[in-house]
C-alpha cells in the first residue's frame, strides 16, 4: 500500500553565503514561506548552509520558532579524534541538524569519494539520529554508456546493503549532466530513475520502507519547472543547488503546490 509522503524541498547552499549573509537570508525565506501558510504545512523546507553558518542559522530558527529545517553539507565517518578539517555527526546533532546531505557528486569528483565511504558517512548519520540525504546519479558518459538508472542504482544499492530496514533516509537523484547546466532532467527522465532507486529499496529494505521513503530530484530545478516533476508520483520534492541561493526563486519552488494547481 502506498503512503503519503510529504514533499520535501531542500536548498543547498553549497559554498556560498556567509554566518551574516545566512541570517538575512533565513529571515527573508521564513518571512516569504509565512505569507503562504497553507502551502508551508504541505511542504518540508530545508537548507543545507556551509559549516559555519549553522550556529547562526540553529539560533535563528529557534528563538523565532520558524518551520524550517536544517542541516549539513557533509559529515566525517568518524565520530571524534585527529582528523583535521573533519566534522562529527555528533557535532551536527548538537546544532540540532534534521538532515545532513550526503555523497553529492561534488564530494565524488572532488574528494574522490567512493560509493563504499558514502556508506560508511550513512551509517555515521544514522548512529548521530541525522536523516541522510544520499545523493546518487550518473555523469553523460554514464547515461550513454549504461543508458539510465543503472548507474545511480548500483550506487544506492551499496548504501543500503549497509541499512537496516527501519532506516530514517532520503534518496536524492541527482544527474551529474544536469547540474548547475541549466539543462534539466525532464520529467519523466526524473520518473523512470526514481521508480528504478524505490524498486531498488524495496529489494534492499521491503515495501514498507520503500513506500516511506522520499526521493527527490536535483540538476537545475528552477520554479518554471518544479511542478513538471512533482506530477509524477516517484518524486517526493527536490534538491536545489543554485537556485536555493535566490530567495524568491526558491520560495516559489517550495510553494510547488499552486503550480500544480492543489491548492
Amino acid at each position: 500500500m502506498a503512503v503519503a509522503r510529504t514533499p520535501l524541498i531542500a536548498g543547498n547552499w553549497k559554498m556560498n553565503l556567509d554566518h551574516l549573509q545566512s541570517i538575512a537570508f533565513v529571515q527573508k525565506l521564513a518571512w516569504s514561506l509565512r505569507d503562504a501558510k497553507h502551502d508551508y504545512g504541505q511542504v518540508e523546507v530545508a537548507v543545507f548552509p556551509p559549516f559555519t553558518d549553522l550556529r547562526s542559522v540553529q539560533t535563528l530558527v529557534t528563538a523565532d520558532k520558524l518551520e524550517l529545517r536544517y542541516g549539513g553539507q557533509d559529515l566525517s565517518v568518524h565520530d571524534s579524534g585527529a582528523y583535521t578539517g573533519e566534522t562529527s555527526g555528533a557535532f551536527l546533532a548538537a546544532l540540532d541538524c534534521r538532515y545532513v546531505i550526503i555523497g553529492h557528486s561534488e564530494r565524488r569528483q572532488y574528494h574522490a569519494e567512493t560509493d563504499q565511504v558514502v556508506a560508511d558517512k550513512t551509517v555515521a548519520a544514522l548512529r548521530h539520529g541525522l536523516v541522510p540525504v544520499i545523493c546518487v546519479g550518473e555523469t553523460a558518459d554514464d547515461l550513454e554508456q549504461h543508458g539510465p538508472s543503472a548507474v545511480p542504482v548500483a550506487q544506492l544499492r551499496v548504501v543500503l546493503e549497509a541499512l537496516a530496514s527501519d532506516a530514517d533516509i532520503v534518496v536524492a537523484y541527482e544527474p551529474v549532466w544536469a547540474i548547475g547546466s541549466g539543462q534539466a532532467a525532464t520529467p519523466e527522465q526524473a520518473q523512470q530513475v526514481c521508480s528504478a532507486l524505490r524498486q531498488s529499496l524495496d529489494e534492499a529494505l521491503g515495501d514498507e520502507a520503500a513506500q516511506r521513503t522520499r526521493i527527490l530530484y536535483g540538476g537545475s530545478v528552477k520554479a518554471a519547472n518544479i511542478a513538471g516533476f512533482m506530477a509524477h508520483k516517484d518524486v517526493d520534492g527536490a534538491l536545489v543547488g543554485g537556485a536555493s541561493l535566490d530567495v524568491d526563486e526558491f520560495s516559489s519552488i517550495a510553494r510547488f503546490p499552486k503550480h500544480v494547481g492543489t491548492v
